[in-house]
C-alpha cells in the first residue's frame, strides 16, 4: 500500500489543531468572567522554527467547580505528530480530572500519572497544575504541583522576578513503583504581580546551560508592559537555533 506521508501529515495536523483551537475558544469563552474580575490571561504558542512545525507543548486556563481558577502548562516528550496527539488526550484527562473532584493539585496529577500509561499514547510528559485562589480584590494565593516542568516564574511591581521552585516532583511516567503523594507548594501572589508558566522553550539555548536560560527569562519578564505585548515579545526571543516550540501561559493580578 502506498501512503502520502506529506497529505497525511497535513490532516493530523489540521485535526491536532483542530482539537487544541476548538479548547482555547471554549476556554477564552468560560474566562471571560475572569477578565470582568480584572485577572488578566494571555497565552501564546510558537511552533519551533525548524521540524515538524507541531509538537507536545500546551497549556490551558479553566474555572473549577467552585469558580477557582485553574492554570496548565505542559510539554509531552517528542517533537512530531505522535507527541501532538498525546499532547492532545492528556489535555482533554487532565480538564476532566481536575472539574471532577476538589482534590489538591498533587492528587490531580497522580491520577493522570497512574491513569497515563493505561489510556494515552504518552511515554513521559511535564507538566505545571496550578490553581489561584482567594475573593474577587484578593488576596490571592497560587497553590501548585510540577511534574519535572520548568518552575513558575513571578514578576512582581517592585522590579523582582523568583522562581517558584518548590512543589516538584518527577515528570509524568517516571514514578512507576514510588509510593506516596507528589510534593505540591503554596505561594502568595502580590497585587499587580505577573504570574509566568512558559515550556522549556524559551530556557533551552543551545550551546548554553539551562542557568544562563532561565537568567535570560526573567531579564526579560521584568518589562513593564501589558500582558499581551509581555508574551509577543517573550515569544518573538526564541533562542537563536532553537529547535523547540513555545507555550506561553500569563496571568497579572489587579492592583486594589
Amino acid at each position: 500500500m502506498n501512503i502520502d506521508w506529506e497529505r497525511a501529515a497535513a490532516i493530523q495536523r489540521s485535526v491536532v489543531g483542530g482539537v487544541l483551537l476548538a479548547a482555547i475558544v471554549v476556554s477564552t469563552y468560560r474566562l471571560l468572567a475572569w477578565i470582568t474580575r480584572r485577572i488578566q490571561l494571555a497565552a501564546r504558542y510558537q511552533p519551533a522554527p525548524a521540524g515538524s512545525q507541531v509538537g507536545g507543548d500546551w497549556y490551558d486556563a479553566f474555572t473549577l467547580k467552585g469558580g477557582t481558577l485553574a492554570l496548565v502548562i505542559g510539554d509531552v516528550v517528542g517533537h512530531d505528530l505522535t507527541a501532538a496527539a498525546g499532547m492532545a488526550q492528556l489535555h482533554d484527562i487532565l480538564r476532566s480530572l481536575a472539574w471532577d473532584r476538589t482534590d489538591p493539585t498533587d492528587a490531580v496529577v497522580d491520577r493522570l500519572d497512574d491513569a497515563m500509561h493505561a489510556i494515552t499514547t504518552v511515554p513521559m510528559a511535564t507538566l505545571v497544575l496550578a490553581r489561584v485562589e482567594g475573593p474577587d480584590n484578593g488576596p490571592w494565593t497560587l497553590r501548585w504541583t510540577s511534574a519535572g516542568h520548568p518552575p513558575p516564574l513571578l514578576p512582581t511591581p517592585d522590579g523582582h522576578a523568583q522562581y517558584l521552585e518548590a512543589g516538584q516532583g518527577l515528570l509524568l511516567g517516571a514514578r512507576q513503583g514510588i509510593m506516596g503523594r507528589r510534593p505540591s507548594a503554596a505561594h502568595a501572589l502580590p497585587p499587580g504581580s505577573t504570574l509566568l508558566l512558559y515550556t522549556d522553550g524559551p530556557v533551552e539555548i543551545p550551546g548554553s546551560d539551562l542557568d544562563t536560560g532561565l537568567g535570560r527569562l526573567r531579564r526579560h519578564a521584568l518589562a513593564h508592559e501589558p500582558l499581551d505585548t509581555l508574551c509577543d515579545q517573550l515569544s518573538a526571543r526564541m533562542p537563536p537555533g532553537s529547535t523547540d516550540d513555545i507555550a506561553l501561559l500569563a496571568l497579572r493580578l489587579p492592583v486594589p
